[in-house]
């Protein structure tokens, strides 16, 4: 058993989708802190050539608080959300996977009141359409361990699950050392994005954006070949 477990992005780079396909359980950490100017709620998508920020609003967001208890703020939602598909339609309107990518968007955008409840929708719409079959859950739902350290946390959530393998983006090694799982008989793997690039209309390529961009250009096919340019080290 292979597992990864993560903060919940909304609609992240490749690199979070690459995490998702190659464990057999993802866990989304979402009762942690919230981090305030992180990558939650909020990327970056592909307009007139340059990288553009969208972030989603939320009520009251504070770092005192856990994610899973952030609340999106319906009241400029609703305004936010119109003003957000029109500039995605202005961005992607010609691009060959708009139609589809744009439903996707919208199922996922359903009627919730948290911004994690928004995000697992997604993460799972997404890995729908890619034909992504990792099992998704939440630590809020399941572990109940937050009195844990951040390290005993992933040692705990591993042995709850019989994982042999926990994989880690490849940032994770100033955090955690292969010595200190192995002693707990896991097998610690950081995962390593390579350089992936596509054809972004007649613009230079524009790297890194939220995987809606990945979704407008390519197949599912040249996505899924994607998701396998990683280096496990």
């Amino acid at each position: 058993m292979r597992i990864a477990v993560m903060q919940p992005y909304f609609m992240p780079y490749i690199g979070y989708f690459q995490l998702i396909n190659a464990v057999d359980k993802f866990i989304i950490y979402d009762d942690v802190n919230y981090i305030k100017q992180g990558w939650i709620n909020r990327n970056n998508i592909l307009l007139n050539g340059k990288s553009h920020l969208f972030s989603i609003p939320l009520k009251d967001a504070s770092s005192f608080k856990k994610i899973n208890e952030i609340e999106i703020n319906k009241v400029l939602f609703i305004k936010w959300k119109d003003k957000f598909f029109k500039t995605l339609e202005l961005a992607y309107k010609k691009a060959p996977n708009y139609d589809i990518v744009i439903s996707i968007l919208k199922k996922s955008f359903d009627d919730y009141d948290k911004i994690s409840d928004l995000i697992y929708l997604s993460l799972v719409e997404t890995c729908n359409y890619l034909g992504i079959t990792t099992k998704i859950e939440k630590t809020s739902e399941i572990y109940h361990n937050v009195e844990l350290s951040r390290e005993e946390r992933l040692i705990d959530i591993c042995k709850k699950e019989n994982a042999v393998t926990y994989i880690n983006p490849i940032g994770g090694q100033e955090l955690y050392t292969k010595e200190y799982f192995n002693k707990h008989d896991i097998n610690l793997l950081f995962l390593k994005t390579q350089k992936v690039d596509y054809l972004q209309f007649n613009h230079d390529f524009v790297p890194w954006l939220s995987i809606i961009d990945i979704l407008m250009f390519n197949s599912i096919e040249e996505i899924k070949d994607m998701l396998n340019q990683l280096e496990l080290i």
